[in-house]
């Protein structure tokens, strides 16, 4: 992007941005499970606080996947065509959205 629109720098880091928000919903949920251990085995517990780290695991996978193939196509796309900027944006919105409902899955788990 430097190379051929050296305008459109700063808006070519967006995806790179919301890819970050993914590893702070993971970060948020380690804290609220790592907060809740006690010394008490509980094995139901336990499995409710596994499923909360794997839900917003792998819906931050799917959504990190979503939002790097849209992001390396739009902001190619942008490059030549400025006016799909604004697409490109809604479209990571909905790809963060997967990613999002991971998050809520994960906490309605761990506070069970």
């Amino acid at each position: 992007m430097s190379v051929m629109r050296l305008d459109l720098i700063m808006k070519s880091i967006i995806p790179v941005v919301m890819a970050g928000i993914m590893a702070i919903y993971g970060l948020v949920v380690a804290v609220l499970i790592a907060n809740s251990l006690n010394d008490g085995i509980n094995h139901s517990r336990n499995f409710f606080r596994l499923g909360a780290g794997l839900s917003v695991g792998l819906s931050g996978l799917a959504a990190g996947f979503a939002i790097g193939i849209v992001g390396d196509a739009c902001v190619r796309g942008t490059a030549q065509q400025p006016c799909l900027f604004v697409g490109m944006i809604l479209i990571l919105i909905f790809a963060e959205g997967l990613g999002l409902y991971g998050l809520m899955v994960a906490f309605i788990l761990s506070t069970k």
